[in-house]
């Protein structure tokens, strides 16, 4: 081998090395950017999914809410229905009470020192009236 022919041969070596450190350095570059393009892709991904989900549950409780508030509704007009059914029943008892037991009415004015009460009682056909004014002794 000439000295020409080995200088070739160790400027082709050389050469060789330097593409290949060169091909090297931009594979690992190339995978650098790859892995942080990964991440932006999951980080963009997870967002998705969060925002999804959040979406999903913000649906979900505006349904389970209308359905509260339609239960409500539907058990509110239950009871009160049951309770002018009640305040009926109620009344024609006290009327049939009233008139066969008797019953205690009456109505009471309060001033500054001095209690106005007038009270009605009725036992059957018998009836008497009350009316007392009680003075209250206030401290001042």
């Amino acid at each position: 081998m000439t000295k020409e022919a080995a200088a070739v041969f160790i400027q082709a070596w050389w050469r060789g090395t330097l593409v290949r450190r060169t091909l090297l350095h931009a594979a690992l570059r190339a995978w650098i950017i790859q892995c942080w393009w990964r991440q932006i892709l999951a980080r963009l991904l997870t967002n998705r999914r969060q925002a999804v989900l959040e979406n999903y549950s913000r649906r979900e409780w505006a349904a389970v809410r209308v359905q509260t508030w339609f239960r409500m509704w539907r058990i509110r007009s239950r009871y009160c229905r049951l309770l002018n059914a009640v305040r009926i029943i109620q009344v024609y008892w006290r009327w049939r009470n009233c008139h066969t037991r008797g019953f205690i009415q009456g109505h009471y004015e309060l001033k500054a020192n001095l209690l106005n009460l007038q009270l009605e009682i009725s036992l059957g056909s018998q009836a008497y009236r009350v009316a007392q004014r009680i003075p209250l002794p206030i401290k001042e």
